[in-house]
Formats: C-alpha cells, structure tokens, sequence
C-alpha cells in the first residue's frame, strides 16, 4: 500500500509505539507530523526519516492542540496514541492520580480527535491507541482502565456521528507493549513485591495466550491496515491485539 500524498499526525510520538507508527507511515509514504511534550525525544524519531515532522504539545492542553493542528496542516489521518500509566490500590489512589490518568488517557484523545473533525477535509481516519484494558479490568489500574475504557466509548460513538462520512473511527486495543512503559510497570512491580525481573514480566504475561509482549510494529501494521483500501466498512471497532485475552 502507499500513503503518498496523505498526511498523519501522531500523538505521543517520540517514543514507543508512537516511534514506530511515525517510522511505519513515513516508510508508507505518508507527510508525519510527531507530537509530545519532549521535544528531543520527538527530534531523534523525525532524525530517521525526511518526511517526519517534530511539534512540541501537550494532548492535556486546547490551546497546545489547537496550536499543533494550525502547524501540521490539514490531516488525513490522526492517530491519538499519547498515553500514561500509573498503578495504585484503589483506596490509595488519590484524587491527583485520577485526574491525571483522565487527562492524558481520555481527554487528550477527545481534544485531538475534535481538532480533527474540524478541520477534516473528504476522506478521513482517526484511530486511538487505547489498551485491552479499555476491554477489561486489571488491578491496581483502575483509574488507567476507566480512562481507556472511556477512549472506546468515544471511539465508538464519533464512529456513528461521522458513519455517512469517508471517515472510520477505530480504536487499536494491546496488550502489555514491548515498551518503555512496559519497562517501567516491570520496574514498579519488583521494588514494591520484591520479585525478580522474570518474576514480573511472568506476572503481566500471566492471562495472555501467547506467553509474550505485543511488539509496537503490530500496533504499526493494524493502523496501516485501518488506512488501507478494504477497511472502509470496519467503523467504531475496539480491535483487540492480545494473542487471545479478553
């Protein structure tokens, strides 16, 4: 397939899954314009390709958001993958927790995909990086679960609202990622309970089938596959990459 002449803008993009969906659609021929709050991490990703773009924003932030869009231009495809994790039990998770879990989880992906929508022009993609925890509950994450499993039920309602449009709305829902995230939930587990680094990673993998982390290049070839001719009928789906949890 090719994206040539399309342009994609990518939240959380200079790390991780955000990485390499910039370098996946850049190598696809997409324009990428790479977004996040640290600009040198952004830098170094649009360093590996001429067509990726680096611009400094905050997804918690309208004003930041509303600036990205005017820099980047008119999109075609918009991926809201920007994302943190935090672990706490429930009865100890503060206020501030909450909230910042909302913030960048959930509400960063109302404020891009409303950006979008407004200034989309004919045919169009938006897909968010949710979690399988937008699927299904996990202990300890129960303000991370409840922001993710807000990004479906928008993905899935905005999917209706723009259904008579050339325009899909998908959410891509992985498992624990090969990730800088994942790492730090690997660190996190062993200072708390004392375990081994394999003794965690046994831990996060203990429901999935498949025994492994999901590597970043498939969340990459499903929001490729979601931008491909034949995927214009698949709307408002929750597409989970799990190796069979649910």
């Amino acid at each position: 397939m090719t994206l040539n002449g399309k342009r994609v803008l990518i939240t959380g993009g200079g790390t991780g899954t955000g990485a390499d969906l910039a370098r996946g659609f850049a190598a696809a021929g997409a324009e990428v314009v790479i977004a996040g709050r640290r600009l040198n991490a952004l830098q170094k990703v649009a360093a590996s390709h001429d067509t990726i773009r680096a611009i400094a924003a905050d997804v918690t932030q309208e004003a930041d958001i509303k600036k990205l869009f005017a820099a980047a231009g008119v999109v075609n495809i918009v991926i809201a993958n920007a994302g943190s994790a935090e672990s706490a039990p429930f009865a100890r998770t503060s206020l501030e927790q909450w909230n910042a879990m909302l913030a960048v989880n959930l509400t960063g992906v109302f404020l891009t995909f409303r950006e979008a929508i407004n200034q989309m022009q004919g045919w169009g993609r938006l897909i968010s990086v949710a979690s399988l925890a937008g699927l299904k509950g996990y202990p300890y994450v129960a303000a991370y679960a409840a922001a993710k499993h807000g990004v479906v039920g928008l993905t899935r309602s905005l999917a209706l609202e723009v259904a008579k449009q050339p325009i899909t709305v998908n959410a891509i829902c992985p498992g624990f990622l090969d990730t800088e995230m994942t790492e730090r939930s690997i660190t996190n587990i062993t200072e708390k309970t004392g375990r081994s680094r394999e003794q965690a990673i046994a831990a996060l993998l203990s429901h999935n089938p498949q025994k492994r982390l999901i590597a970043p290049s498939e969340v990459t070839a499903t929001a490729l596959w979601l931008c491909a001719p034949g995927s214009e009928s698949v709307n408002g789906q929750a597409i989970a990459l799990s190796g069979g949890e649910s």
